[in-house]
């Protein structure tokens, strides 16, 4: 495809954008690239495959990095709902706050919130690590099945609600816990895990003594036949 000279909406659609960087060539193009004056636009960098790095200069919208594959995506201001939504890996910086779903049903990669984090962070999660270094809202990480949440603030009610293998590493407090979820001891390979992920985020106010686990006590979704008539 002819080559955008300048990823600026002023100048360009969402569409001619998306589609220059879903269908990068390395023998033809660079490997980075900034995006001008988003305005709060849905779906930016949705569906892009290769390892390249897009920096982002102001707000998203809904949806922004989904289903990403290998690139890193550097966001200077504020995303809309469902952030990284189904992204298969790659990174996801944002440096200020998420809306609600940040990660949901994403299967790898990273996601960085500088700010805080909003409602159902994590929700379904499916592999992803998510790093959030303010506080994170009610149902944060809802029927999480794989991968790792950290906060490094509180966390709003039912934290963990209906959990699955998800880990949650939290430094604060939160406000209520969910169905299933229960707080857990903090073993060396939890500390291991948790001073890795506070390097990947370079947060260094915090040490992994700091924080709290909670993961699933495994009764929701254990049958017991002792329970059968509850079902």
């Amino acid at each position: 495809m002819g080559k955008i000279e300048n990823l600026d909406f002023k100048k360009n659609s969402l569409r001619k954008i998306n589609s220059f960087l879903q269908n990068i060539s390395y023998k033809n193009n660079k490997r980075e690239f900034t995006v001008k004056n988003p305005r709060g636009e849905h779906a930016i960098c949705a569906g892009l495959k290769e390892n390249i790095l897009v920096k982002i200069n102001g707000h998203v919208g809904y949806y922004c990095g989904g289903m990403n594959q290998k690139a890193n995506i550097v966001i200077d201001g504020n995303a809309g709902t469902g952030l990284g939504e189904n992204m298969m890996s790659g990174t996801i910086h944002v440096k200020g706050n998420t809306s609600q779903s940040t990660g949901a049903t994403a299967h790898g990669g990273t996601i960085i919130v500088d700010g805080n984090a909003s409602s159902r962070c994590g929700i379904s999660m499916k592999g992803v690590d998510i790093i959030v270094k303010g506080s994170v809202g009610h149902m944060s990480g809802f029927m999480a099945q794989a991968g790792t949440l950290l906060v490094c603030g509180n966390a709003g009610e039912a934290l963990g609600d209906s959990i699955y293998e998800t880990v949650i590493y939290i430094a604060g407090n939160p406000k209520s816990l969910g169905v299933d979820c229960i707080e857990k001891k903090i073993t060396k390979n939890d500390i291991k895990k948790i001073e890795n992920l506070l390097k990947q985020g370079n947060i260094n106010k915090l040490k992994a003594i700091n924080f709290k686990k909670f993961g699933s006590a495994r009764k929701l979704y254990n049958f017991n036949i002792d329970n059968a008539s509850d079902y």
